[in-house]
């Protein structure tokens, strides 16, 4: 993400105010980017009026894309500092038509709000955030209430130690899109690096096995690797943050501590019985989460609604 070029806000018609709309306002005056606010709409009682004409069908849902239009086009006013693009759609799936979207128009960027719950305070997301998630071939921030400082704290959150060559080309269009969204919102770059605990089985089960010899090991090459990545883009060390742990525990641990307002995390893209089966890391992640998150695919990737 060297330029946002193009920038679609998804917008939520259950909420009064828009944050995903101002957020890309904010990143469109740094970046120069146009923006297009997006909703999906699909009313369900179009599925009960099989017993009305196909015009009657079509003149039905027409006037409800036209009163959805009007209704956007007053949320757009509200921001009369920019010119902003509008496009309603009619889908029952809200993910495949802002997927269709990015696919066939070249959006550059997607911007969502979160929903956030009331007592707990904490980030949830739908089920239309995940299969953004896992299947959006562009770049998508998932967006709180809150305003970003000046001159705050993004955190990228890396596996340095991967040898996993997708992977580790992924830590770097993480630190790169990281430090552009960075030099757009004025704040300080961080990496966060979890490396795992000494294996309790193995400990018990091999006698000669030194579990302190090990974990010193272990931290030392996680070390290494994470200032070795951080040195190839000018992070200055006291801005890296190398702990033990699960990254789903030990990358929210830090975000919270720096008042992370945005946490950069590359995401494979699993779908299907190898994610119920495996699992994803980054899921886990993002789902303890308590602040913006901006979820990358390797470069190449190719979303499943375009095959």
């Amino acid at each position: 993400m060297d330029a946002i070029k193009r920038i679609l806000a998804v917008i939520d018609p259950t909420k009064e105010q828009q944050h995903s709309l101002s957020r890309s306002i904010d990143l469109a005056k740094k970046s120069g980017a146009t923006i297009t606010a997006f909703l999906s709409i699909y009313d369900f009682s179009y599925e009960m009026t099989t017993m009305l004409s196909a015009d009657e069908r079509e003149a039905m849902r027409e006037a409800v894309i036209k009163d959805r239009q009007e209704w956007l086009n007053e949320q757009i006013a509200l921001y009369p500092e920019l010119t902003i693009d509008s496009c309603v759609v009619w889908h029952n799936r809200p993910y495949e038509a802002i997927i269709n979207t990015v696919i066939n128009d070249g959006f550059d960027l997607v911007v969502k709000g979160t929903h956030q719950h009331d007592t707990l305070k904490s980030v949830i997301f739908t089920p239309t955030d995940w299969h953004l998630i896992r299947k959006c071939p562009a770049p998508v921030l998932l967006v709180k209430e809150k305003e970003w400082p000046a001159k705050g704290n993004i955190l990228a959150a890396v596996n340095a130690v991967s040898e996993n060559d997708q992977h580790l080309e992924l830590n770097k269009r993480i630190i790169k899109d990281a430090r552009f969204i960075c030099d757009l919102a004025n704040a300080t770059l961080n990496l966060v690096n979890a490396y795992p605990a000494t294996p309790v089985n193995i400990a018990i089960e091999i006698p000669e096995f030194n579990p302190g010899v090990y974990n010193e090991s272990v931290k030392k090459h996680h070390f290494e690797s994470t200032l070795s990545l951080a040195e190839g883009f000018d992070i200055d060390q006291a801005h890296c943050h190398i702990e033990e742990g699960l990254p789903e525990d030990v990358i929210p641990d830090v975000a919270a501590r720096l008042n992370s307002e945005l946490v950069v995390i590359g995401t494979v893209g699993r779908t299907g019985l190898s994610a119920a089966l495996v699992g994803n890391t980054a899921e886990h992640v993002i789902d303890s989460l308590d602040c913006d998150v901006l979820a990358l695919k390797p470069d190449g990737y190719v979303s499943p609604l375009a095959k």
